[in-house]
């Protein structure tokens, strides 16, 4: 039953993935490893095609969600999350440009994947031009979802939710059963072409530092909180760690919502403004994600020698910040919701992208238990300034509000 269970782990299937591919780099003859660069020729340029369609079907909701029966509260806790969600990115950005010139100095001239185009070209390749840009998809789901939050039209925000559903439905049956085998492909790719050690070790060193740097994220919100609220932020921390353990267990927001909430309580949060923002924050706060994905996409960017301007860094984040809302929502993580502003941004690859899931999913309950534990700071500098002014709401564990909430992978 145990294996049958973790068979079914998303994380099992990329490592396993990650294995059989490095081994099969030194056994496969170049006919059948064709076929798989073949396959990943054509599932790349898929993603290419419906990562436009995702981005406007998840955003739009999330958006037009945000704002329906939104208060003056609603807007000041997602105006904190997103601050503290961006400022996560703008820090990966600066470890980023101080750390990798050093770290990883070895591996400034590698290439994530380098497909000899006569030996490792695919069989064939089919076009898949994508229905519109990312950026117009992105642009078109904001101010959508802003203008349905001042229509308040419930008909086009149901439509909008039912499309939600339809594109979460080809993601979990189509795209993730089909990542591992992708990323097989990737890194069957990578041994073939000589470049997989270096890439390994790379990637092992950018794995060590994201751990860490979310655990100093926790210590910077918990000192900002523990300065607001006036509270021992130690003392808060501390009562905060059974979400942490949770979510590094689960891998999962919405499992932890729960554990979050009677964590809250036990810091003083008053239980209104804890059923208030726990469910909230579990959907639109990802700062520990964002670490994450800066620190793997700089690290793909150094490596690849990719031109990135300061302004295009800062851009990436802001616009990434504002997708993260989405991210819950989407079987996988935050990576899946990340992966067209790597493409139109930052000019990644699918191999590429590919390099970044592997390496997110690596460590993902890491990074949703820094989302989950920073919730618990949010909800202390809320608490500050609401105490009293929120009306009561309902907090049963599996209440029906707390929807899109990140899934278990």
């Amino acid at each position: 039953m145990d294996f049958q269970r973790l068979s079914k782990s998303l994380l099992f299937r990329v490592v396993l993935a990650i294995i059989l591919g490095v081994i099969c780099s030194f056994i496969f003859p170049t006919w059948l490893a064709k076929v798989f660069i073949t396959f990943n020729g054509l599932f790349g340029n898929f993603l290419g095609f419906f990562v436009p369609v995702l981005i406007f079907a998840l955003i739009t909701p999330a958006i037009a969600g945000l704002g329906a029966g939104a208060g003056k509260w609603l807007g000041i806790t997602t105006g904190i999350a997103y601050c503290s969600t961006i400022v996560s990115g703008f820090i990966a950005y600066a470890v980023a440009r101080a750390v990798y010139p050093w770290l990883l100095s070895d591996q400034g001239m590698v290439q994530a994947v380098d497909i000899d185009e006569g030996a490792m070209s695919p069989y064939f390749s089919i076009e898949m031009p994508p229905p519109f840009e990312i950026m117009s998809a992105l642009l078109l789901a904001f101010c959508v979802g802003l203008a349905m939050t001042v229509v308040k039209s419930g008909t086009l925000l149901q439509v909008a939710r039912e499309f939600e559903n339809v594109v979460m439905k080809v993601i979990s049956a189509f795209i993730i059963p089909l990542l591992p085998v992708f990323i097989f492909g990737m890194f069957l790719s990578l041994g073939m072409n000589g470049n997989l050690h270096d890439t390994l070790v790379a990637f092992a060193k950018v794995l060590v530092l994201a751990i860490i740097m979310t655990i100093i994220l926790l210590a910077l919100q918990y000192s900002l909180a523990g300065v607001i609220a006036a509270r021992n932020p130690f003392k808060v921390f501390k009562n905060m760690l059974p979400a942490y353990a949770t979510a590094l267990g689960t891998s999962s927001s919405a499992a932890t919502i729960p554990v979050t909430y009677q964590c809250t309580q036990k810091n003083g949060v008053d239980p209104n403004v804890a059923g208030f923002t726990v469910p909230l924050c579990a959907t639109i706060h990802l700062a520990g994600s964002m670490m994450k994905i800066g620190l793997f996409a700089f690290a793909i960017v150094h490596m690849q020698q990719i031109d990135v301007s300061p302004a295009l860094a800062i851009g990436f984040v802001l616009m990434l910040g504002i997708t993260m809302i989405a991210a819950p929502g989407v079987p996988g993580g935050a990576i899946m919701a990340a992966v067209g502003l790597l493409s139109s941004m930052l000019g990644f690859n699918a191999d590429q992208v590919a390099l970044m899931i592997a390496a997110y999913i690596a460590i993902d309950s890491f990074g949703t238990a820094a989302n989950v534990t920073g919730d618990g700071a949010i909800a202390l500098i809320v608490d500050k300034f609401a105490r009293g002014k929120i009306n009561a709401v309902p907090r049963e564990p599996g209440d029906e509000r707390i929807l899109g909430a990140e899934t278990t992978l």
